[in-house]
Parts: C-alpha cells; structure tokens; sequence
C-alpha cells in the first residue's frame, strides 16, 4: 500500500507547480522549526509566514489554520520516516517484530525533537471535522508504514483492524509520554505486546491439497 505524498490537498485541487510546491515546502520548514524551538505556541501563523518569506495571506491560502498547518507539518514528518524506513527496512524475524521496531523508530525520531512532537499531537487532538481530510491522510500514511513493515500487500480485515488498535496504541503512547507519564522502556513494552495481534491475526496457512493419486482401498 503507498500513500500518495499530495493527499493532504483535496483530489480536485489541481497539482501545485514547481514554485508553488517550493512555498509549500518553506511554510512547513517553517513550522517545524518553531514548534521545535518552542512547540504548539510557538507556532503563529504571522511568524510562520515571515519565517517562510510569504505573505500571511498566502499561507491561509495553503494552510486555513494552524492546525490545518500542523497536522500537515506531522504529515509530512511521516513521509519523510516513510521514505527513510523504506531505504533502511526492519530486520526483525516476523511481521511482529518488524512492525515493533518500525513504530519504535519513528517514536526515536520524534523523541529526538519533543517540543515540535507535542505540537503536531496537539494539532491532532484539537483537530475537528473541518480537519479530517488531513488527519484521514496521516492516518493513511501511519497505515501504510505499518503494513510495509508487516510485508502485506493484500491485507485481510482482520489484519487492518488489528493495524488499527496499533495505531491507536502507537498515538496513546506518545502522548502518555509527552506528559511524562510513560517511560520510554514502557512504551517499548506496550508497543511490542499490541503488535502481538499481528500474529493473532494472520492468514491460515491454506490447507495442503489431498494428494490426487491417493492408494484406493482394497477389499477385503
């Protein structure tokens, strides 16, 4: 499953050109680096406008909100750990360990910078209706880097429903942790006991065919 890199723009958008995806990308950089230096707050839209040398016009043009802004700026976090897990893919033995070691890098690089980690976690949290084009695509790509690492290419639904409770896991611990109310080795904990449904959820092995030239009875 591949998730498309323009999905947080409605399919009836028409494609941004060269220099208009440029901007896009300034806005973003932007926004990342002041919720870096100083998370949800730090990010104002006059700020990010000045930061990313366009006109605060402009950026409510791509972005209606900060929160519109910050969710897409978690978007793109994740396409870039999507890009990077596929040049440097899990190692683990099985589907299971694959997806736990996968869902902890991700957490790593965004326990490497807190601040801009809590922002878009915030930006999620207060996101309503009028935001879930956006949060519907960062729950695509969060899908998308789970059954990569599981190797599904044709997953059934209970597999997608266990990919689910993943998610949901994956996103409590990082916030039970961004509140300092988890450890780093109890998110581990928690992160590798939930993909344990993966296993629980696999296909049946397809039952081996009866041989055709079987010994017939003899009569007695």
């Amino acid at each position: 499953m591949t998730a498309d890199n323009r999905a947080d723009r409605s399919p009836a958008s028409p494609p941004l050109t060269e220099r208009q995806e440029a901007r896009r990308r300034r806005i973003l950089n932007a926004s990342a680096q002041l919720a870096a230096r100083g998370g949800f707050d730090a990010v104002q839209m006059r700020e990010v406008a000045e930061a990313a040398g366009v006109a605060l016009g402009t950026l409510y043009r791509y972005f209606p909100s900060k929160i519109h802004l910050l969710v897409a700026t978690m978007q793109d976090q994740l396409q870039h750990m999507h890009t990077t897990l596929r040049k440097r893919p899990p190692a683990g033995a099985d589907a299971a360990q694959r997806v736990a070691e996968t869902l902890m890098r991700a957490f790593r690089a965004l326990q490497r910078e807190p601040q801009l980690a809590d922002a878009m976690v915030r930006a999620l949290t207060f996101a309503d209706r009028g935001v879930s084009p956006e949060v519907d695509t960062v729950s695509r790509l969060t899908t998308a880097i789970i059954l990569d690492a599981m190797g599904a290419e044709h997953p059934t639904p209970e597999q997608l429903s266990a990919v689910r409770v993943i998610e949901h896991t994956w996103h409590s611990a990082l916030i039970t942790w961004l509140s300092g109310r988890a450890s780093i080795a109890q998110v581990k904990i928690d992160i590798e006991t939930v993909c344990r449904l993966i296993d629980l959820t696999a296909p049946a092995p397809a039952p081996a065919q009866a041989q055709a030239s079987a010994p017939e009875s003899v009569a007695g």
